[in-house]
C-alpha cells in the first residue's frame, strides 16, 4: 500500500498533521531539525501544497513545528503545546446545570456575507452562506442568542439538516471536526434586537463571544454567541 491509498479520503490534512507529529514523538525527526519542504510532503502524500501548508500549520499552532519564511519548517526546540479547547455543546452545559433544554430557531436563510465576517473567514464579501440566528433556552429562560454564518462548501450536507428540531451548535460539534479555531471574548451593550431575545433591557451589558472555525477545505462557521446577564465561564486547565 503507498502513502496514497493510505490516506483516507476526508481529513487530509488532519491525517498528514497526524503522521508528523507521531514522526517528532518517535524522534525520526529531532529537535531543531529541519524538516522535508511542502513540495516534497506533498509528493510523499499525494496531495495539494495547499493541503500540507494546512497541516505545518496546525503543529506549528500547538508549537510543535517553528515556521519562518525563507528558513524553512523546523522541529521547535524544547516545543510549549499551545492551549487547545474543545467547542462545548450548549444543550450538554444547560442540562449539566440541572436545566431542562429547549431552542428556537428565529431565522435561517442562504444570504449574501457582510463585509466583516468575509475578512474573517478569508471569504468574499457577498459569498453565499447559510445565515441562522438562534436562542438556546434553560427551563425556558433565555441562556444564549447564537448569530452564525456556515459555510456550505466546508461542510458537505449541512444545507439538508432541519435546525429546527437539532441545534446548529451540535450538528456542527458531532459533524464538522475542526483543524484550528479562533475566538475572542467582548462586552457589549444589548441592541433593541437582542435585548427581548435574552429577556433583557436595551443597553445592559452583555458577555459576547466570537468564535471561528475552519477544516481543510476552508472556514466552517462563524458565530457570535450573546449570553444572558448574569452568565460566567469558568475555565480549567
Amino acid at each position: 500500500m503507498t502513502e496514497r491509498d493510505a490516506i483516507p479520503a476526508g481529513g487530509k490534512a488532519t491525517y498528514i498533521a497526524e503522521e508528523v507529529r507521531r514522526r517528532i514523538i518517535e524522534k525520526e525527526w529531532r529537535q531543531g531539525d529541519r524538516i522535508p519542504d511542502e513540495t516534497e510532503l506533498a509528493t510523499e502524500f499525494g496531495v495539494a501544497r495547499a493541503t500540507v501548508n494546512k497541516a505545518l500549520q496546525l503543529l506549528a499552532e500547538e508549537g510543535l513545528l517553528d515556521r519562518r519564511r525563507r528558513a524553512g519548517t523546523r522541529v521547535a526546540i524544547n516545543p510549549v503545546r499551545k492551549a487547545t479547547f474543545s467547542i462545548p455543546i450548549v444543550r450538554e452545559q444547560i442540562e449539566a446545570a440541572g436545566l431542562s433544554y429547549s431552542h428556537r430557531l428565529i431565522s435561517q436563510s442562504r444570504s449574501p456575507l457582510p463585509a466583516q465576517h468575509a475578512e474573517r473567514l478569508g471569504l468574499s464579501t457577498g459569498d453565499i452562506l447559510i445565515h441562522l440566528r438562534a436562542v438556546h433556552y434553560g427551563d425556558r429562560q433565555p441562556f444564549q442568542l447564537e448569530d452564525r454564518w456556515i459555510n456550505p462548501r466546508a461542510v458537505p450536507g449541512i444545507e439538508d439538516v432541519d435546525f429546527h428540531h437539532l441545534n446548529a451548535n451540535e450538528w456542527l460539534v458531532r459533524n464538522a471536526p475542526y483543524l484550528r479555531a479562533d475566538l475572542n471574548f467582548s462586552a457589549c451593550n444589548a441592541g433593541e434586537h437582542d435585548a427581548p431575545l435574552l429577556d433583557t433591557k436595551p443597553e445592559q451589558a452583555l458577555l459576547i463571544l466570537n468564535r471561528t472555525t475552519w477544516n481543510d477545505v476552508g472556514p466552517i462557521t462563524t458565530v457570535r454567541l450573546a449570553f444572558h446577564p448574569g452568565y460566567t465561564m469558568a475555565a480549567t486547565t
